[in-house]
Order: structure tokens, then sequence, then C-alpha cells
């Protein structure tokens, strides 16, 4: 019963604390891409996920632009700005995978920008836009394993603006997971905090192809 108890008390203290962030207050952006096929073969197929759908054909997805503290993140943040509407979260499938995503991305990250949803999306898309997906991990045809530092490789060739700690890969259950790379408040490159820049050690992490 205490246990119970203590874990209710833990959890309204963390609610508490992410409630304190302040929007608008925070260091630097990360930008999450998340490929999409691992992500499907992981979580999204049960789902019944529109982004698994093969005729979409997606690789690189934006997880979110994120807001960063040098060492933590805010999420949750109060806003005076009103959610999004469901024609703009939709016209952010294209580049996200699905309006859901789109629309979780503000609950939880949009409202610590201090912009409002139209800023933070457009914002997030030219965030996507900077950054070059590289076209040889589009072509790998057949499931492999690599190391996770050829994912970064990759990204650093066709993005020889960066520099590798800017870029950091993740790795889940096994899989490539993510790139993350880490951006000014202006949307320029820069070195990710201490809590961002660790990359995934993996040597033979699983890379899915596109359907």
């Amino acid at each position: 019963m205490r246990a119970v108890i203590l874990a209710t008390m833990l959890s309204c203290l963390a609610i508490s604390g992410s409630a304190q962030d302040k929007s608008g207050v925070f260091d630097y952006y990360v930008v999450s891409l998340s490929w999409s096929p691992n992500w499907c073969e992981r979580t999204g197929n049960a789902r019944g996920s529109q982004q698994c759908d093969p005729q979409n054909a997606f690789g690189w997805i934006l997880h979110g632009l994120w807001p960063q503290y040098e060492r933590g993140w805010p999420q949750y943040c109060a806003t005076e700005h009103d959610d999004p509407s469901r024609e703009q979260t939709a016209a952010m499938a294209d580049i996200m995978g699905t309006a859901g995503l789109a629309a979780h991305e503000w609950k939880k990250h949009g409202v610590c920008s201090g912009f409002d949803s139209v800023e933070y999306f457009e914002r997030s898309r030219a965030a996507f836009g900077s950054i070059t997906r590289p076209d040889e991990l589009r072509d790998i045809s057949v499931a492999s394993k690599m190391p996770a530092k050829r994912i970064e490789t990759a990204f650093l060739l066709a993005n020889p603006h960066l520099s590798a700690d800017q870029v950091t890969v993740t790795c889940r259950s096994g899989q490539i997971q993510e790139v993350r790379i880490c951006l000014t408040k202006d949307l320029k490159p820069r070195d990710c905090g201490q809590d961002v820049i660790k990359d995934c050690s993996l040597d033979d992490a699983l890379f899915l192809p596109i359907p």
C-alpha cells in the first residue's frame, strides 16, 4: 500500500514539475527523424497506422521539433495559444506520417516553443527541409544489419554543414530508431547537449527497407 501511495506522489510531482516549464524558455531544438519502416515493424503495423501503408513509401519522417534545455527538456507547457485545427495537423502528414503524430507533438513539445501552432509547424517543416536525407538509405532493398555509425556517416556525407557532435543516432529493440539533429533557435546547426549526444553503439542494428 505504501508503495502505491509513494508511486502516486512521485507521479504527481512529475506532472507538477512539467507544468512549471515556461513556454518559449529553452536553449535549442532537437529535430528528430524516425525511420518509418522500423517503427511500423515494431509498433505501427499493429496499430493499423496509415503511416505504414506501403503506398506512402515513407522513409525518414519528422517525429518532431523539440525545444531542449542544455540538459533536459520542457514538455506540456502552459500556453495561451489554441490547439491546431484538424486541417493544420492533416497538412503535416506528408512529412510526419499522420495527423495524429502532428497533434501529439504540438501538445507535448509545440506548446513549449512560445509560438502558435501555425508558426510551430512552419518551423518544423523548415527544420525538416534543412536536412538532406541520404538517398543511399532509401535505396536499401533488403533487411540489413549494420553499425549504427553507418547511419550517422551517411547523414554527415549528405549534409557537409553538419558535424558529428550535431548528429545523434538512436536504437530501440536492436533496430535503428531515429536520427536527431541539434539546431539553434534560428534553425542553424549546433552541438548537442551532453544528454543528447550519446550515439547508439550497436554494430548490428536492424535497418528495414521501405516497402
